[in-house]
């Protein structure tokens, strides 16, 4: 019993802040700031990886300050970098729950790596760094390569040629494309 109530947490924990998403994506930014800044009093800077790097990810969406949104999507990219490494994917000969939720965490986190990318060259231009912004749309360019054709990995990609085409730099990939990855026949 105990066992299922630990693989129900990190479930609980991401679907309170989906939660908390759709408050601020029916208008009540104030509101959902307040509940995630809630929930990550609850999570603390030692939460699990995958969690925090949600969290701030959404966290940052709901600054008014630039600078502040910048902060909140540098703790994002630092807790996933913490999964990517695998600093908190389970240490070799792990068993069970808990090393499979790590590794699906580990996983999950590669796609989020676009957007938190683009988010940070969305935040370095907001802050006129284009030069910082520039080195993260790149990053989020190279990251697509996880993304499948649809809703979700289309609109990145769109995103980043948007801000590609403002930062000036249409064409940077090189004259390849960097489309989603075709299935062989």
């Amino acid at each position: 019993m105990a066992e299922r109530q630990e693989q129900a947490a990190p479930d609980a924990v991401l679907t309170r802040i989906g939660q908390v998403v759709m408050l601020h994506h029916g208008g009540d930014r104030e509101e959902a700031r307040e509940r995630l800044l809630g929930l990550w009093a609850e999570l603390g800077e030692d939460g699990d990886p995958l969690h925090r790097c949600t969290l701030a990810h959404y966290l940052a969406d709901t600054q008014d300050d630039p600078t502040d949104e910048l902060a909140w999507d540098l703790r994002a990219l630092s807790a996933a970098d913490e999964l990517g490494d695998g600093r908190d994917a389970g240490a070799p000969g792990d068993l069970g729950d808990v090393a499979d939720t790590r590794q699906e965490g580990a996983i999950a986190i590669r796609a989020f790596y676009p957007s938190l990318h683009l988010n940070l060259a969305a935040d370095y231009v907001k802050l006129d760094r284009p030069d910082a912004a520039r080195t993260h749309i790149r990053r989020a360019r190279d990251a697509c390569t996880v993304l499948a054709d649809d809703g979700y990995g289309n609109g990145v990609r769109a995103a980043i040629g948007r801000l590609e085409l403002r930062l000036g730099d249409e064409g940077r990939g090189g004259g390849e494309s960097w489309g989603p990855p075709r299935q062989r026949p």
